[in-house]
């Protein structure tokens, strides 16, 4: 791409820039920081995320730090995780950035090669949220959520298959509310691999697939059906 930093906004100061830029969609950023060095360091930095979060969420440099194991970051994981709260999370209209970063912090541990299993991942949202004042009934109610739209947001590749094969077999684990795995999000597990990776099923790993789902949904959708 053609360096754009002798021209009339490259001669601006930075504040300014960093001005422009965060009136910009969000959708354009990455091009934008692809444009020349400049610019580039200039999304490395916190100052633009800084100020972009002072911009759209200005009530957010009031909140205090939380206790708890999933922690704050810096400005730019601070600005993905109140994009993420307003966005992705379904919360009523209300913009909670520990939501936010616990929707990246689950989408990390499902990335990785060496995934915990699914019960410790829960569980230590589940701390988090209580950790911060949430009831249990909240905290396990807002983790359902975050699951959920993590799932749903999940690329339709390989890697997604083998992920939601492995949730699909992790054995259950008999552990007390709030700490149990949520009805739905196993749900969603399951249909998402029989709609939307049906075609990747070898024969016998479908028919695995579908009795253990038998074993825990009684009536199976007829959509689960038929391979």
């Amino acid at each position: 791409m053609t360096d754009r930093s002798d021209g009339p906004i490259g001669r601006l100061p930075e504040h300014l820039i960093v001005e422009i830029f965060i009136r910009l969609p969000v959708r354009e950023w990455v091009e934008i920081a692809c444009v020349n060095k400049q610019w580039g360091s200039i999304f490395q930095g916190d100052c633009l995320w800084q100020t972009a979060i002072t911009r759209n969420w200005p009530s957010a440099d009031l909140r205090k730090r939380w206790p708890g194991p999933i922690p704050r970051g810096s400005a730019r994981r601070r600005f993905q995780a109140l994009y993420v709260s307003e966005n992705l999370v379904p919360s009523g209209g209300e913009i909670d950035e520990l939501v936010g970063h616990t929707y990246l912090y689950l989408k990390e541990q499902l990335e990785r090669p060496d995934m915990p299993p699914s019960s410790i991942i829960h569980g230590t949202i589940i701390d988090q949220f209580i950790a911060c004042g949430k009831t249990g009934e909240k905290a396990h109610d807002l983790a359902s959520k975050i699951w959920l739209a993590v799932i749903d947001g999940l690329e339709e590749n390989q890697q997604t298959f083998l992920l939601l094969k492995h949730l699909a077999r992790e054995g259950e684990f008999f552990l007390p509310f709030p700490y149990s795995r949520s009805y739905k999000v196993l749900w969603r597990v399951f249909d998402k691999l029989f709609t939307d990776f049906r075609d990747s099923f070898s024969g016998a790993d479908y028919h695995n697939a579908l009795s253990t789902a038998k074993s825990r949904f009684q009536p199976v959708p007829s959509t689960w059906l038929g391979h």
